[in-house]
């Protein structure tokens, strides 16, 4: 992987690129494979919409098959050329913002449609691409694992312990509104007398010890529906999933870390 890494990072050096530049590389081409990934996809769902609506009978005449095929051929040759279009479309947009950064220096920037077409270049940048997405794929494809382990244990606690923690919640919640209130209340009773201001910052300061009793008998709560809650044979999994993920991750970005040393 670490040799991958390298040889990557090498092709890449050969344009002359900097590592500024180079990233700016790197973006570029997986919005172009997130877009093509996209379309073959679209592609594959041509097929596939034929064989559900077509492909229902045993034996096929051959102007039936060839009507088949037309049709798909059709429909093929519209989402590629569409593909193609926008590509180009795309690129000249690209090609826009570079040559207007440009402009602002007074740079006059110019382009060798041939070298489009250089082999070795080409080579070079699929090389890249296929050792670059290889490593991400596997990082992503763990990261994704960790991400749906720790989302399940969430839901699982949320399951049990939110009756329990509803009515506290509530309670809570009165309190708050009680303690608004009165700080209302004392905030507008400034111009009145002192015995007045002292009776309402009396019940403000009851409500207050009142709404910290409650807080703390949550707290209680949330402490003990968690230690239950670890007892349970499913947080036990979970957290062994979870533990095997991490692991995995440290192990990834070890190897990622000569080729990606800034993320």
């Amino acid at each position: 992987m670490c040799d991958a890494n390298v040889s990557a990072t090498a092709t890449m050096a050969e344009f002359g690129c900097n590592e500024h530049h180079q990233n700016e590389v790197i973006s570029y081409m997986r919005f172009a494979r997130s877009k093509r990934i996209l379309r073959l996809k679209t592609v594959d769902s041509c097929f596939e919409e034929l064989k559900d609506s077509r492909l229902v009978e045993e034996t096929f005449t051959v102007d039936e098959v060839r009507d088949m095929l037309d049709g798909l051929h059709a429909v093929v040759r519209g989402e590629m050329e569409m593909e193609l279009i926008n590509t180009a479309h795309t690129n000249v947009l690209l090609l826009r913002q570079i040559h207007y950064q440009a402009e602002k220096f007074f740079l006059r920037l110019q382009t060798d449609i041939s070298e489009l077409e250089n082999r070795e270049l080409l080579e070079q940048v699929a090389e890249f691409e296929k050792t670059d997405f290889k490593a991400t794929d596997k990082a992503m494809s763990v990261l994704d694992d960790k991400t749906k382990a720790e989302r399940a244990l969430k839901d699982l606690r949320n399951v049990q312990g939110d009756q329990q923690l509803s009515a506290h919640a509530n309670e809570i919640s009165c309190l708050q509104n009680t303690v608004a209130t009165l700080k209302d209340d004392y905030e507008r009773s400034l111009t009145v007398s002192a015995a007045s201001q002292n009776n309402l910052q009396e019940n403000l300061v009851s409500a207050k010890h009142e709404l910290l009793r409650v807080q703390e008998q949550l707290a209680l709560a949330e402490k003990e529906l968690d230690k239950k809650f670890q007892q349970t044979a499913a947080y036990r999994n979970m957290k062994e999933i979870l533990t095997k993920k991490n692991e995995q991750i440290k192990d990834i970005r070890k190897q990622l870390q000569r080729y990606e040393p800034n993320e």
